[in-house]
């Protein structure tokens, strides 16, 4: 279903993320994983290009395989990393033919294999070119659904970990949505304020789109270091440190205070009208099912 179709002013959406497993082990997990999740009817889910920036193939078989196997709508993440005009091409070609509706337009890390990768080699320098790309593409008429791709951004409540100056991260935000950007999805973060904070201010700069809250529940005190690393040193708030701290020995305590941590925030937001809840899932369903019931959203 077309994003535009799916995000409603009266609504709040649900929508959950997943990266491609790189073992057998972890795949099987995954595939269990999306039968348990796929029973809360999301909006959407959406597939990583994979921690560290791997490479598009898993990515790819992943999409397929949700798409093909599952009742769950898949939101492919698209890179400008590594990428020239034709792959750009064919890959939204066979997303197409695929019946894929939407897709997030991130400019992306190198992949690990290549890590002094030149982005002015790339087709698409900026993410704004990208999206601006996929908007000529749309207007090609190869999508069966006449308005082509629903197309989603990044948003960084927290800031860039690129660029400090955050006028100026607003001004690059601002050109991808006017570059045809149909909502914001938020990087992770654990204090709300930053969240309403960056929200106002993309109201300043007349950005109009929705915009998704990105949350991710602590379910370890390694898995959050790691996280935290991945989206360029996301701030964990006094409070959820101290309450983390108390009970680093006991694993269940360390995720009985993520997951509190994470109903209160996706409960204020929901509270204050928020577009959507997007749940960095970390390929687990038992978190996620634990925070829907708490927040009574289990749907039927």
């Amino acid at each position: 279903m077309h994003i535009r179709d799916i995000l409603q002013p009266s609504k709040s959406t649900l929508s959950f993320e997943f990266f491609p497993p790189n073992t057998t082990e972890g795949r099987d997990r995954l595939h269990d994983t999306l039968s348990q999740l796929a029973a809360c009817r999301p909006d959407f889910v959406s597939i990583t290009y994979g921690a560290g920036g791997s490479t598009r193939h898993a990515t790819t078989q992943l999409v397929e395989h949700v798409k093909g196997t599952t009742s769950l709508d898949p939101v492919p993440h698209f890179t400008c990393v590594n990428h020239q005009r034709d792959e750009i091409d064919s890959l939204l070609a066979h997303y197409a033919a695929h019946g894929v509706s939407n897709i997030l337009a991130l400019r992306g890390d190198p992949p690990r294999h290549l890590p002094n990768h030149d982005h002015r080699q790339d087709y698409c320098l900026r993410c704004e070119d990208l999206v601006r790309h996929i908007k000529a593409f749309n207007e090609s008429g190869v999508h069966p659904d006449k308005r082509g791709f629903g197309i989603g951004v990044a948003g960084f409540p927290e800031g860039h970990p690129a660029t400090p100056n955050r006028l100026l991260e607003m001004d690059h935000l601002k050109a991808k949505v006017d570059a045809g950007a149909d909502y914001i999805c938020t990087q992770l973060f654990f204090d709300n304020r930053d969240f309403h904070d960056f929200r106002e201010r993309c109201e300043l700069a007349g950005i109009r789109v929705p915009i998704l809250a990105g949350i991710l529940p602590v379910t370890s005190l390694s898995g959050l270091k790691r996280m935290a690393e991945l989206a360029g040193g996301a701030r964990v708030p006094a409070r959820l440190h101290r309450a983390l701290l108390q009970v680093k020995d006991d694993p269940a305590a360390v995720l009985e205070v993520g997951l509190h941590h994470a109903t209160e925030q996706c409960s204020e937001l929901l509270h204050q009208g928020v577009s959507g809840i997007h749940l960095y899932t970390l390929n687990q369903a038992a978190p996620i099912l634990e925070i829907l019931k708490r927040l009574g959203r289990l749907r039927a």
